[in-house]
C-alpha cells in the first residue's frame, strides 16, 4: 500500500507539471494575441519550474528512510541562559518551518531552562519527505550575538545540538528483541490535574542494545508521561524505541560512507559545527557548502528551504561524482 501511494506522489507531481505546462502554453498564445501581459507568462513560467524543481529535489532524496517523518531534537550547549536561550530560537525556528511546508508538529519531550530558554526539547514531525529534508540539520548550531543577559553588553558565542533521526513506521523493518526490554512504571509530574500525579501512568522502558559490529551493549532509557493512560504511553515508548534503534542501525551506514568520502555536505556526525548565525552581521554561514545568508529574521522565522535545497543538490553532486570514480 505504501509503495502505491509512494508511486501515486510521482503521478500526481508529473500530471501537476503536465497541467501547469498546458497553461503556460496558453498563456504564451494569448499574449501574442495581445490577451494577457508579459507578467502573467512570467507567472505560468514561475509555477512550470517550480513545480519541476519539486519533482527533481523528490528524485534526489532517493533513500528508504528519505519520506518519512522525523524526530527533531535541540539540546542547548554549555553556556547557561544564553545557550538556553539560543536553544528555544532554533526551537521556534523549526516550529515555523513545519507550519510553512504543512508539517504537522508534536512537543514530544520538553526542557525549560533555568531562567529562560530551553535545556533540551524533541520534536516528532509528520508529513512527506520531512526527514529527508530536516536530516541535513544535524549538527553543532553556533550562534553569535550581543547578550541580553550579559550585563556589560559582551559579544557572546553559545552552541546547541540538534538530532534528527527519521520517524520509522511499520513500513522499515526493526527487529526488537523483546526479551531485552525491561519496563517501569512512575507517577508523572507536572501539568494535567491530580490524576497524574496518584496514578502510575508513566513508563520507563529500558532495552539492552547489542551493537551487531562491535558485540558492545548499550543500554537505551526512554521516558514517556505524554498521556495519563499507561497502555498509551508504553505504545509511545514502544514506538520510540524503533526508531532509537533504526537511527543506530542507520548510523553505521552513514559512518561508513563518511569515512570514504573527502568532502561530505551531509557526515553523519552530530557533533559537526554546521552553521554560525552571526546577529551582529546579519547573516547566516552554513559552513559545509560556504553559503551565506543575509536575510537572518526570515531565516528564523523558518524559511530555512533554500539553504535546505542548496544542501541536497550539493550532496546528491558528491553522490554522482563518486559513482563516476
Amino acid at each position: 500500500m505504501k509503495k502505491i501511494k509512494d508511486l501515486k506522489k510521482w503521478v500526481d507531481g508529473y500530471n501537476a507539471v503536465k497541467e501547469a505546462t498546458e497553461e503556460l502554453t496558453l498563456a504564451f498564445d494569448f499574449y501574442k494575441e495581445e490577451i494577457v501581459s508579459e507578467e502573467e507568462v512570467d507567472a505560468a513560467y514561475a509555477n512550470v519550474m517550480s513545480l519541476l524543481e519539486a519533482i527533481e529535489m523528490r528524485n534526489m532524496l532517493s533513500s528508504e528512510e528519505d519520506n518519512l517523518g522525523a524526530v527533531l531534537k535541540i539540546v542547548s550547549g554549555a553556556g547557561g541562559t544564553e545557550s538556553q536561550d539560543w536553544a528555544s530560537m532554533l526551537l521556534r525556528m523549526y516550529q515555523r518551518y513545519c507550519e510553512r511546508n504543512g508539517y504537522k508538529w508534536t512537543m514530544e519531550n520538553y526542557q525549560e531552562g533555568d531562567e529562560a530558554g530551553i535545556k533540551t526539547a524533541t520534536l516528532k514531525i509528520e508529513g512527506d519527505m520531512a526527514y529527508g529534508y530536516l536530516k541535513s540539520e544535524n549538527g553543532v548550531h553556533r550562534l553569535v550575538r550581543v547578550s541580553p543577559y550579559n550585563a556589560q553588553g559582551k559579544r557572546m558565542t553559545s552552541f546547541s545540538s540538534v538530532f534528527v533521526v527519521p520517524l520509522v513506521d511499520d513500513t522499515i523493518e526493526v527487529e526488537v528483541v523483546q526479551s531485552a526490554i525491561t519496563w517501569e512504571t512512575f507517577r508523572s509530574g507536572g501539568a494535567g490535574g491530580q490524576n497524574v500525579n496518584k496514578v502510575e501512568s508513566g513508563v520507563r522502558l529500558r532495552y539492552m542494545w547489542k551493537n551487531p559490529v562491535t558485540g558492545t551493549v548499550e543500554e537505551i532509557l526512554i521516558e514517556c508521561t505524554e498521556t495519563r493512560d499507561q497502555p498509551k504511553n508504553r505504545e509511545r515508548a514502544l514506538s520510540r524505541l524503533r526508531t532509537m534503534i533504526y537511527d543506530r542501525e542507520h548510523q553505521k551506514y552513514i559512518d561508513d560512507i563518511a569515512s570514504r568520502r573527502k568532502t561530505m555536505v551531509s557526515t553523519g556526525d552530530r557533533s559537526a559545527k554546521i552553521r554560525t548565525y552571526n546577529y551582529p552581521q546579519g547573516r547566516i554561514t552554513d559552513h559545509r557548502i560556504n553559503y551565506t545568508i543575509y536575510n537572518l529574521n526570515a531565516f528564523m522565522n523558518g524559511d530555512i528551504q533554500d539553504c535546505i535545497d542548496k544542501l541536497i543538490i550539493a550532496e546528491n553532486a558528491e553522490r554522482m561524482k563518486e559513482s563516476q570514480l
